[in-house]
């Protein structure tokens, strides 16, 4: 791959996860509907019969990039939940967590956040599911903070979830991981801003 366009450089043996890495790509950079077959085709260097071998329809590559995004902050959420701790433990371990994500799978992270709402029927079920699990882990762990005094928020666990991944979330659009600001730097950044002096 040439680090500027970010296109594929192939050999003429795509896996069916090369095609899906390359969707990935696509639908964060340009959108799913600004996203094509052919373009995919083009990046993968293979003809539209080639790339049809692969995958029947746009569709099923936007579910599959979903899908992964959706897995990777969910055994992030199960590796925080594990923690034997207390509830701000729990809750910067999901920060540092969805951090990770976001810069080790930028592609399917952004894809997952903006294009999802592009699913349709069960696919689309599924995947506000996977949502709305994740996000309760963060209700949760708030809960667990209040409850045991490690977070001192005026804010109920609900209203708190939303402020915390409305920040994480927002990372997608404006972390430049070669920037003066490393990853463990950016989780006490955002840790300070969520709970100074814990």
């Amino acid at each position: 791959m040439t680090v500027g366009s970010r296109r594929t450089v192939t050999n003429g043996r795509n896996s069916r996860d090369d095609v899906v890495a390359a969707a990935g790509r696509l639908f964060a950079e340009r959108g799913y509907h600004g996203a094509s077959m052919r373009g995919l085709g083009q990046d993968l260097g293979l003809l539209g019969s080639s790339l049809y071998a692969h995958v029947t329809a746009k569709e099923d590559l936007l579910v599959e990039v979903v899908e992964k995004g959706a897995a990777l902050f969910e055994a992030s959420a199960e590796r925080a939940r594990q923690i034997e701790g207390t509830g701000a433990e729990r809750l910067k371990a999901l920060v540092a967590g969805h951090v990770d994500v976001v810069i080790d799978h930028h592609d399917e992270v952004r894809t997952f956040l903006n294009e999802a709402r592009f699913l349709d029927g069960e696919h689309r079920r599924r995947i506000v599911a996977a949502r709305d699990a994740y996000e309760a882990a963060f209700r949760a762990a708030i809960a667990d903070g209040l409850a045991d005094g490690s977070l001192d928020w005026k804010v109920d666990p609900k209203l708190g979830g939303i402020f915390v991944l409305s920040i994480v979330n927002a990372l997608e659009r404006w972390y430049d991981p070669s920037g003066p600001l490393d990853r463990a730097a950016l989780v006490e950044r955002i840790w300070d801003f969520l709970a100074p002096g814990s």
